[in-house]
């Protein structure tokens, strides 16, 4: 089970405390874009055996969304961090460079 940290409230509680919401740092395409960046945007996602970063919301707490960085086949966390960002923070990087080093998602590494 993963354990996590709400960068908002402080909180940490297992899985069933929060509830999953896809893939992080995804560029949403809308209303005037391509047909081909909003397929792009709607199917195309990663599905990584091994880092991963994922949208989170602490459903039973401060109901507020952020981002985990996570291990696929471990279900290590390697922090969490604010939804307001473009890109995880470099300690967070750093820290996953140091425990699988070679690791690449999108164009994080």
């Amino acid at each position: 089970m993963l354990i996590l940290t709400c960068p908002v409230c402080g909180v940490t509680a297992e899985e069933t405390e929060f509830h999953a919401g896809g893939e992080a740092h995804l560029t949403r395409f809308g209303p005037g874009s391509s047909d081909d960046d909003f397929e792009t945007y709607l199917f195309m996602r990663e599905n990584p055996k091994g880092v991963h970063f994922e949208r989170w919301r602490h459903v039973y707490g401060c109901g507020k969304w952020f981002h985990a960085a996570r291990c696929t086949t471990t279900l290590e966390v390697f922090g969490t961090y604010s939804a307001q960002v473009t890109q995880p923070p470099q300690e967070i990087l750093d820290t996953i460079s140091k425990k699988r080093p070679g690791w690449t998602w999108r164009n994080f590494a």
